[in-house]
């Protein structure tokens, strides 16, 4: 995981009131080797989180955040790390032995390479997460030269990044917070130029936290969702993939809500709103057929 002496990736790991998960997220990472420079973003967690990271792993890099600030907590901790590539990973995954030095190698052997997500393992178990079959079989046409399945969108919490291209799409949106911010990140990555893949050969394990508003987490990512299409995608887009998500979610109050916010936003998307380039819009919609029979991409909770 070393390149002449230094560190090639530093991972980053935001937590909000999971203590117990993110200890056991942090002896994960602790027992990787050669192990890699960690930095933990606090989330203003009220559960003791920070005080048991500085006493049981003053390894790592704590970063304690006077408020909540989601997704946004992960480009405070690429600000703390000088490395060239950066892995994310959520309280509740880890990196299985081997799999940071396999994207190390790949990002060096592919300037044009923006970012590598691995295989989802989900805990206890070990079985493959159900996003695993969409990410296999893109559809999205991709170089030769690609070390995998071409994506245009990605999971922070399995993800390596290099942090160039991290840096110059903006990092993670302070207005989207949580839930589904991947998407808009990696849309600007892809519009900037970068390539993103998928990689058989690198494993994350997922044993998801009980602790987790899931309601709430469905609300946002709606919201999100709306949002990232009516920033980015061309009106037709935009209007088909609006129509896809309001038809795809349950009719309840989560759902209500979720829209009211989006709406609610209308005004600052317009302002910010930015077309992607006709050849990234062409690869979204190739996709519109394997993520609608995902079973991942299922609005519940």
């Amino acid at each position: 995981m070393t390149g002449g002496g230094l560190p090639r990736i530093g991972v980053v790991v935001i937590t909000h009131n999971r203590r117990d998960t993110l200890l056991h997220t942090l002896r994960r990472l602790e027992e990787l080797e050669p192990r890699p420079p960690v930095v933990v973003v606090d989330n203003a967690s009220a559960d003791g989180s920070p005080d048991a990271v500085a006493r049981e792993h003053p390894w790592a890099v704590l970063v304690r955040a006077r408020v909540n600030l989601g997704g946004v907590g992960r480009n405070i901790g690429v600000e703390a790390l000088d490395t060239p590539y950066v892995a994310f990973c959520d309280d509740d995954t880890w990196w299985e032995p081997g799999s940071l030095g396999r994207a190390a190698d790949l990002l060096d052997a592919h300037p044009g390479l923006g970012s590598v997500t691995a295989r989802i393992l989900v805990e206890p178990g070990g079985r493959e997460d159900p996003i695993t079959a969409e990410l296999r079989d893109s559809p999205v046409p991709a170089p030769a030269w690609l070390p995998g399945p071409a994506l245009l969108g990605v999971l922070a919490g399995a993800t390596v990044f290099r942090t160039i291209a991290f840096r110059r799409a903006g990092g993670f949106s302070r207005r989207l917070w949580l839930g589904g911010e991947e998407e808009l990140l990696a849309l600007d990555m892809a519009a900037d130029g970068w390539w993103m893949c998928w990689d058989e050969g690198m494993v994350v394990h997922h044993a998801a936290s009980p602790v987790r508003d899931s309601s709430a987490r469905r609300r946002l990512g709606l919201r999100n969702t709306l949002w990232t299409a009516w920033l980015r995608r061309p009106a037709g887009g935009a209007l088909r993939h609006t129509w896809w998500v309001l038809r795809s979610a349950p009719f309840d109050v989560s759902t209500l809500r979720a829209v009211l916010a989006a709406a609610g936003g209308a005004g600052w998307v317009a302002r910010e709103r930015k077309v992607l380039p006709a050849e990234v819009e062409s690869g979204l919609r190739l996709l519109q057929g394997p993520r609608s029979r995902s079973r991942a991409r299922r609005y519940v909770g």
